[in-house]
């Protein structure tokens, strides 16, 4: 077997494992889920979550990949007698694919968003012409499509480059550059005059409304947004070097995934509330505010194309570990060509992509329990795949996976964690299996929380 491929440095890999949580989870996802689920309730309920359990489940992930060094479905296989917990490793290429697909038809929006930036289309609209335009555009058909295939062709060409040469070297330029357009937002939104109710609203939490639908929307948008339960990080541990303190990479990633999240929420939640736009908007929330955002600001038509090229390369950070995911899995098990795999690869997820398109243009037949593709692939993932792989993945790491060599790796053999070891091992082998099985059992409707 050749050598397999490590991340080049430490500041590579935070900017690889960042650049996979730090995307499109966070902007555009995070605040039409928050203002689905009561802003600030959400907010709190989404920070406990994830250092209580994302953050266990993060590093059984890493523990995973780096003990075994192979793709998300042989790492279950090496490490377990027992041939079915491979299936584990199969439910997160699945779910890397299947992200990947309307993740790819979103990236499509804001190509065309970069387009009409340059041109200033927009910048003379009131927000009904901005919503009717988006519509339009969605309606497409053929524009759409055209954009999402530029958008997995780029994907691709950086992800047949490698973990070197193409995803840490794009990463460690589009991270920084990201995180400085979403200050110039949030600068911007403090002079809007629905600052202070946007803040009340993403801030100050009403308990009332944090239920266990609440609980189990934050544990799907925490694992969404950290990319858990969709073998990224088992995938990206195999890269990970010995010698990496995985405790300080993980607390690292989380807590930037929270500030990028919640500067989000700052940046887009004053406009929601100034421009009289509803915060449970929906997947299109971004794709609305913004240009009433931009359409306001000194100089917002060179801000607007900013930050859609730096929204296009947030996703591509994003997109490039899923396409990971599926790209080690089919050239390891095929025995093919990086290059060749990636081609395969992005043309299965083109094609799903395709389906997501047609369902969201009027009169498509593509819909499923009142929802188009587009809107079920977002639903399944999220409520159902992402939470039943972390559940997986954490009674493996704690139930099978031997314990010597979970700790050994875990902890570098005692030098880095070795205090923490012990709390968390007992949240991945006694509570948070009880407590996710709990919320699932609660969306199925078989209990009540």
């Amino acid at each position: 077997m050749a050598k397999r491929s490590t991340f080049g440095s430490r500041f590579g890999t935070i900017a690889v494992v960042g650049g996979s949580v730090i995307g499109l989870g966070n902007i555009w996802r995070f605040p039409y889920v928050a203002g689905e689920n009561g802003g600030g309730a959400f907010l709190l309920v989404y920070v406990l979550v994830s250092f209580l359990i994302s953050v266990p489940i993060m590093l059984s992930e890493f523990t995973v990949g780096r003990a075994s060094r192979r793709n998300s479905m042989r790492a279950f296989r090496k490490l377990s007698r027992i041939r079915g917990w491979q299936l584990t490793g199969y439910l997160g290429i699945a779910t890397a694919f299947t992200i990947l697909s309307f993740y790819s038809v979103i990236a499509g929006w804001a190509l065309e968003f970069i387009r009409q930036s340059f041109t200033g289309e927009f910048m003379a609209m009131d927000p009904e012409q901005i919503k009717e335009n988006f519509d339009g555009f969605v309606a497409d058909g053929w524009r759409p499509f055209l954009l999402t295939l530029t958008f997995v062709a780029a994907t691709a060409v950086i992800v047949a480059y490698g973990i070197e040469k193409g995803i840490e070297r794009f990463n460690k330029t589009a991270m920084p550059l990201m995180l400085v357009i979403l200050l110039i937002m949030c600068a911007n939104a403090v002079t809007l005059p629905g600052f202070g109710e946007g803040m009340s609203f993403l801030l100050k939490p009403d308990l009332s409304r944090a239920g266990g639908g609440t609980l189990l929307q934050a544990i799907g948008q925490s694992f969404f947004s950290l990319s858990l339960g969709m073998g990224i990080m088992v995938t990206y541990g195999s890269y990970i070097k010995k010698q990496e303190n995985m405790f300080r990479l993980s607390g690292t990633v989380v807590i930037a995934d929270m500030a990028v999240a919640l500067l989000s929420g700052i940046a887009i939640f004053p406009a929601v509330f100034s421009f009289g736009i509803s915060p449970t908007a929906g997947p299109e929330l971004v794709f609305l505010t913004l240009p009433n955002i931009f359409a306001q600001m000194t100089g917002g038509q060179v801000l607007s194309l900013l930050f859609f090229v730096l929204l296009l390369a947030a996703a591509i950070t994003s997109s490039m570990s899923l396409l990971e995911v599926v790209v080690a899995y089919v050239s390891e098990e095929f025995r093919l060509r990086r290059r060749t795999a990636t081609v395969i690869a992005s043309l299965g997820v083109l094609a799903m992509a395709t389906l997501c398109l047609v369902s969201q243009m009027p009169g498509s037949p593509l819909e499923v329990a009142g929802m188009n593709v587009f809107d079920l692939l977002d639903h399944v993932t999220s409520t159902y795949m992402i939470p039943i792989g972390g559940l997986l993945i954490v009674i493996f790491a704690g139930w099978v996976m031997n314990r010597t060599l979970f700790r050994q790796e875990m902890t570098n053999g005692g030098t880095y964690g070795a205090g923490l070891y012990g709390p968390v091992r007992a949240m991945v082998k006694f509570v948070i299996p009880v407590v996710i099985t709990i919320l699932f059992l609660n969306q199925l409707g078989l209990i009540r929380v």
